[in-house]
């Protein structure tokens, strides 16, 4: 299985869109890391929204969506919609 994924960073007020062909809670561990790049400006990373595809190319394609939305209204109201599902 791959994964689409969003994190939350509190203290940063922002919001990360990946995807993972391990489970999400295994890709978090490793923006939580020492590592250089977006992520590392923050260690409040939480998992706030996933979906689950049968390849990579399709959670990809998603994950290229969402990033093309450039809009964290929208990204907010996708993961509100979801909790109430």
């Amino acid at each position: 299985m791959h994964y689409l994924y969003i994190l939350y960073s509190a203290s940063l007020s922002k919001y990360y869109i990946g995807y993972t062909s391990t489970a999400p809670e295994l890709r978090l561990q490793k923006h939580l890391a020492l590592h250089k790049g977006f992520t590392s400006k923050a260690t409040d990373w939480q998992i706030v929204y996933t979906e689950t595809y049968p390849s990579k190319e399709l959670a990809m394609q998603r994950e290229k969506q969402l990033k093309s939305w450039k809009s964290k209204i929208r990204i907010e109201e996708l993961i509100k919609r979801s909790s109430t599902e």
